[in-house]
């Protein structure tokens, strides 16, 4: 359990941050970039939240941003080798398997696209698409940092990322009355 009785702690103040499980590394260190993307993403799906108060994605934009939080726990959590005093959060494959139903639940009742979609329509859709930008920059740090032969990544990190950006995809065409008011890109419209 988290406890936060103080919220500044000076410790910050030389730019370095702590990983969960122990050790500094400097707050431009690619592994911050990466989670702290993930934290972006997160606050944009809560800007988007505000715009799907009481509609049927809300509670599955929720249960996200849960999983967000442990993406971001995983990605600070470096495995070292040494025993932890607790177990480390860890993304599933059970959490992409849940993401890639719900992908499949919104997307049965969307028309097949024949252009593509510009954000907008609805101020939600709006929202799930810059949530969408966020995220395609999270995963990108995220693989950027897989490949670096000395950090560790799981597998599930990188796919749940990956989904997440199709989920909110598919979520901005379903708040858009089920793509009926998709703003669709006309190749050369202002030549």
């Amino acid at each position: 359990m988290v406890v936060l009785n103080r919220i500044y702690t000076r410790t910050g103040d030389k730019g370095t941050t702590a990983l969960a499980a122990g050790g500094r590394r400097s707050k431009y260190d690619l592994r911050v970039e990466a989670y702290g993307t993930v934290d972006e993403t997160n606050a944009c799906i809560g800007m988007a939240r505000l715009h799907t108060a009481g509609h049927e994605i809300d509670p599955m934009l929720a249960r996200i941003q849960n999983d967000l939080f442990d993406l971001g726990s995983d990605l600070a959590t470096v495995e070292t080798g040494k025993p932890l005093p607790y177990t480390p959060l860890r993304i599933t494959q059970g959490q992409v398997d849940r993401l890639e139903q719900e992908i499949d639940q919104l997307n049965e009742h969307l028309s097949p696209l024949r252009s593509f979609v510009l954000p907008g329509g609805t101020a939600a859709a709006a929202a799930l698409h810059l949530a969408r930008t966020v995220c395609r920059r999270a995963e990108r740090r995220v693989v950027e940092l897989m490949d670096k032969p000395d950090e560790a990544v799981s597998a599930e990190t990188v796919k749940y990322l990956n989904r997440l950006s199709d989920f909110l995809f598919v979520a901005s065409r379903y708040v858009n009355d089920k793509g009926q008011i998709d703003v669709l890109w006309v190749p050369g419209q202002n030549r």
